[in-house]
C-alpha cells in the first residue's frame, strides 16, 4: 500500500494484490460508516506476517477490535477460503500456476499382537482414566 508519503509499507498488500482481493471481500450492508476495507485487510495481513498480538496492531489500521472482529467474521464465514479458491482458479486458468503433485505412499505395518499390553493372557490394554479440565484461563 502506498501511504501519503509515497512509501510502500512492508507487510501490506500491493496495489495488484488488492485489485485481486477487493472484489472478493463482502461489502458492508447499510448502517454506520465502517473503516475502509483495504485498511482493515492490511491490518490483518500485518498481524499475520509479524505475529504481534491484536492489541499491539498499529493505529493506522483502525481500532484493533475492528480488525479482529472482521478477521474472525471473515474466517468463520469462509471469506478467506473462497477468496483463495477464486484467485487460484483464475491464476490456473491463465496458466500462472505450475502444479506439482507428489503422493507419498509410506506404509507402517505392525504385528497383529502389537496392540496387546504385553501381559500374559492378552488384554486390551485399556485403562479407565478421568480427565479433569484445568481452571478457567481467565481466572487465576
Amino acid at each position: 500500500m502506498v501511504d501519503h508519503g509515497g512509501v510502500i509499507r512492508r507487510h501490506e498488500l500491493t496495489d495488484r494484490e488488492w485489485e485481486l482481493l477487493a472484489p472478493l471481500i463482502p461489502r458492508a450492508a447499510t448502517g454506520r460508516p465502517r473503516v475502509e476495507d483495504r485498511q482493515v485487510i492490511n491490518g490483518m495481513v500485518y498481524k499475520i506476517r509479524t505475529g504481534i498480538s491484536w492489541r499491539d496492531l498499529p493505529e493506522r489500521y483502525g481500532p484493533w477490535q475492528t480488525v479482529y472482529t472482521r478477521f474472525r467474521r471473515y474466517a468463520l464465514d469462509g471469506v478467506f477460503t473462497r477468496a483463495l479458491q477464486q484467485i487460484q482458479a483464475r491464476a490456473d486458468a491463465a496458466g500462472d500456476i505450475d502444479w506439482l503433485v507428489q503422493i507419498d505412499s509410506t506404509i507402517v505395518r505392525a504385528h497383529q499382537h502389537a496392540a496387546a499390553t504385553g501381559r500374559k493372557g492378552g488384554g486390551t490394554g485399556r485403562t479407565n482414566r478421568t480427565i479433569t479440565p484445568s481452571g478457567d484461563p481467565e481466572e487465576g
